[in-house]
This record gives structure tokens, sequence and C-alpha cells, in this order.
């Protein structure tokens, strides 16, 4: 079993023990198909000659020699994130390969500055971006199959970090009303979320933390949201507003200019997300995850100040 994780390094083990409890939920974390994900484990048992999984109700769970295995990875993994840490400090500079994750609207309203000012300064450093939602990074992180993510979480719904993972705040991300031109919110210079009763919604789908924060805000307030349309992107939520077809919440970071047809309102007081950077404490030596902590934090206030970049 010899897939390589984002990092470039092999870590055969640790891909059969992705924390779900079905290898459908395996794959979709680590980006694989359900049958290569199968395929592996299944070779891996062969291996060993031992059984990894048993059924459990409608998943599986590991069997006592599979936790035995992921506990060994673990341990593999410590000496090799040593060894990398060594090295670089030894150079003292960032270089090698670096592998993060970052949420879609920081991929789109942060990241890029940030690659772009790392690359200029740091040549040796050989950095990999991928786009991955919070829930999904921070177990990647914490198996060591990705060096960083970039996540966010909100006051109503922090987002829980596992032993082993350290964080460093970035900053803090804004969220506005959107409404259409002739919403009776559109000449308002501000609403309170007491009045957000009865209003149709678009918004993400249940298990992104946006859907999390309006559905907890409103039930807050006393109110059943009336989600009408569900989009995974902003910019499609974004439209769906322009065409009249109900309000939405969303945070400034990467949302880009607003067409015709919807106003920004600001809502009484401002929800805002909370932006981190993750990695594992046994890699927090690594100039090159010191140095992209310090770029990330140094960008923040440019980009904030400008966010329909």
């Amino acid at each position: 079993m010899d897939h390589r994780e984002p990092s470039g390094r092999t870590h055969a083990h640790r891909r059969t023990a992705p924390g779900g409890t079905h290898p459908a939920g395996a794959a979709a974390a680590l980006g694989y198909t359900p049958s290569a994900v199968s395929q592996q484990i299944a070779k891996l048992e062969r291996e060993t000659r031992t059984v990894l999984l048993e059924r459990e109700g409608r998943g599986v769970r590991l069997t006592a020699e599979a936790l035995q295995l992921v506990d060994t990875a673990q341990e593999l993994l410590a000496i090799v994130e040593r060894a990398e840490t060594g090295i670089e400090q030894r150079r003292s500079i960032p270089a090698g390969r670096l592998t993060v994750a970052a949420f879609a609207s920081a991929a789109r309203g942060l990241m890029p500055g940030v690659l772009a000012d790392l690359a200029a300064r740091h040549p040796a450093l050989d950095l990999r971006l991928s786009e991955i939602d919070p829930h999904l990074s921070v177990g990647l992180v914490a198996r060591g199959a990705l060096d960083m993510a970039v996540v966010h979480d909100w006051d109503i719904s922090p987002l829980p970090v596992p032993p082993g993972v350290e964080q460093a705040a970035i900053g803090e991300d804004r969220c506005t009303l959107l409404v259409p031109e002739g919403h009776p919110f559109a000449g308002r210079k501000a609403v309170r979320r007491e009045d957000l009763g009865g209003e149709r919604w678009v918004c993400q789908p249940p298990g992104r933390v946006c859907h999390e924060w309006l559905v907890r805000t409103l039930r807050a307030a006393g109110y059943e949201p009336e989600i009408i349309h569900q989009a995974d992107e902003n910019p499609t939520l974004v439209a769906l507003v322009a065409a009249g077809l109900g309000i939405c919440l969303i945070p400034r970071l990467g949302r880009g200019p607003l067409p015709g047809g919807v106003v920004e309102v600001e809502l009484d007081p401002t929800p805002v997300r909370r932006l981190y950077a993750l990695w594992r404490t046994g890699a927090a030596g690594r100039p090159s995850i010191t140095e992209t902590v310090r770029t990330l934090q140094d960008h923040w206030p440019k980009v904030a100040a400008h966010p329909s970049r």
C-alpha cells in the first residue's frame, strides 16, 4: 500500500484509519473513491494477515489490531516530523514541501496573495494549496495528511481542535445581510436579529458552519428559519438574492463585488467568524510553518479592508 499523502510522504497505515464509520466517509475526507479506499484496506489486511474492519450496524469499526496499527502509525509520524523539523531548522529558512488546506472563501480571498508573497520571498518553499472545508481539514491535519489548514468558526459554534494540534488566530471576518432591492430591509442602516422572523432564506446546506450559525441564531431569537434554497458557493447565493428569491447572510471574505439588485445591510450585532491556522504540535518548530502563519496574519488586515476584491 504505497499511496502518497499530499505532503509527499508515504503514510500507508494512516489511510486505513480515517476516523469515519464507513469507507465512503474515509473516501470523502481523503479525496479518494470508496472503491480505492476499500481496495487499499483489503491490501493492507493481506499484508498484515489480519482483519482490520468489522461490521457494526450499517457501518464498520476498527478492530483491536487496526487500532494498534493506528497507534504505531502515529509514533512513526512523530518521528518523521521530528526529522523534517530538525532538517529545516538547520537550514534556518522555510524550505521543502508544505501542504495547506483552506475553506472556499479563504482559498479565493486570502490565499492567493499569501502564496504569492511566500513564493517570492522563499523560493526553496514548495507550497501546495487544496480547497477543503474545515470539518474535514482539521482531521487531515491531526492525522498528518496535511501540514496546515486555514479554518473558521463562529462564536456560537466553536470548531473542535483535537489534541496534538496547535492553532493561531488570523483575524475576524465580518458578515453582512444581503437583500434584494425593494426589500423592506434595503433602506435601513442596520437590522436586529429579532427582526428576521418570517423571512425567506438562501443558505449553504446543512453541515456547513454558516448554515448551523443561521439556524442557531434564529432559533435563539425565537424563529424557525425558512430556508428556501441551498447552495455551496457564495456567488450562487448572491445570484439567488439578486433574482429576488430570498435573503442571505454572507461573510465578506472572498465575496466579490455585489451585482445590481443586491443591497448590503448591517446586522446588529454584527456576526463575525474567526479564522485560524492549524498545524500539528510536532511540526511547530518548522520555519515553513512559522513563516506561513506570520504571512497569513500580515495579509489579513489588507484583505479585511478590501473584502470585495
